[in-house]
């Protein structure tokens, strides 16, 4: 989901510039890999739906609202008739709705598929299954990093491992970026592709539901600080369905086609950790939460742009990974060698 509209929260007006920056690279961003690859990531620009199922969620839905239209975010109120419009299949008598045309979707299971086909079409090497076990530090800057195939030496290593960046050896502790993984059980409905039962996006007080072109309808996600913990429980299977049902009650007529866990990068902050690492040579690109696939194109932008020229973006300054630095007792090159 590309939702720098409706995702933005109180606390988080840092961000708005970075999501909205990246929300606009998206249409271009996909249409280069489709061009690269031959590769659809199904960017789909219908919009989302914001649904309010009653009137205390109307009165919560109401707040977020003028938050994000103070924040200048292109919103529209919408009755339960008008809402109903657009998704035949909400429920009867929801008390109202927020449409947001500006926040889109794309098929993030295609899009690493075509990353994988662009990179390798543009000479990169791509290694699977095969660890990095270390960041290899010497003479106080990153010279590479050690896997269990062995050594690979680089001038420049960018640390982008998500929830298991903080996992990765050679690294100082006090250079560490402070992510850690955050739980999201999650499934998917089979539709059929040719009548759906929804076409947008759509936010419920207590899940969202994204329709694939595939006729799947994914559901999500619980938030969960349990670790690496990849087990589904009936809890959170429970939860997930209860949401979707109370919104769209035909749902329960779907086959389930799918159920995964995920893990996603948080930070201490819950905004994402771009830049230097305050080690030489050593590039971090992780913590992006819930916001990963919302911020691909702007942080490949960030980081690259980093690398080439030795400044970073002034909108991604808030972000740099030094913002958590702790008190160090001495420098890289005494502690790491």
């Amino acid at each position: 989901m590309l939702a720098a509209s409706v995702e933005t929260e109180p606390g988080e007006e840092p961000l708005l510039p970075l999501t909205l920056e990246s929300q606009r690279l998206w249409p271009g961003f996909a249409r280069e890999l489709l061009a690269a690859t031959d590769i659809s990531v199904e960017y789909r620009d219908e919009g989302t739906l914001v649904v309010a199922l009653n009137r205390d969620d109307a009165e919560t839905l109401r707040h977020s609202f003028e938050f994000q239209k103070g924040l200048g975010l292109e919103l529209e109120w919408l009755n339960a008739a008008e809402a109903r419009r657009l998704e035949p299949h909400l429920k009867p008598g929801i008390a109202a709705a927020v449409f947001s045309r500006n926040d889109h979707q794309v098929e993030n299971r295609a899009l690493a598929r075509a990353l994988v086909v662009a990179c390798r079409g543009a000479g990169a090497a791509i290694h699977e299954h095969c660890p990095v076990e270390e960041v290899v530090i010497a003479g106080g800057r990153a010279r590479g990093v050690e896997t269990q195939d062995g050594r690979e030496d680089a001038e420049i290593v960018v640390l982008a491992a998500g929830a298991w960046s903080r996992e990765i050896g050679g690294i100082p502790a006090a250079y560490r970026p402070p992510v850690r993984p955050i739980k999201g059980q999650m499934l998917a409905l089979q539709m059929d592709p040719q009548a759906p039962l929804l076409r947008h996006v759509l936010w419920l007080p207590r899940a969202y539901l994204a329709p694939r072109l595939d006729g799947r309808l994914v559901i999500g996600g619980t938030v969960e600080e349990r670790g690496f913990d990849t087990s589904l429980t009936a809890g959170g299977m429970l939860a997930l369905l209860e949401g979707a049902w109370r919104g769209v009650p035909s749902i329960e007529e779907l086959p389930i086609a799918e159920t995964w866990v995920g893990f996603r990068p948080g930070s201490r902050d819950d905004a994402p950790l771009l830049g230097p690492s305050g080690i030489e040579g050593l590039v971090i690109a992780t913590g992006h939460h819930r916001n990963g696939i919302l911020l691909t194109p702007v942080s490949a932008a960030v980081v690259s742009g980093y690398i080439l020229s030795g400044r970073l973006a002034e909108m991604a300054l808030p972000f740099a990974p030094q913002r958590f630095a702790d008190v160090r007792a001495a420098p890289v090159s005494e502690t790491a060698q």
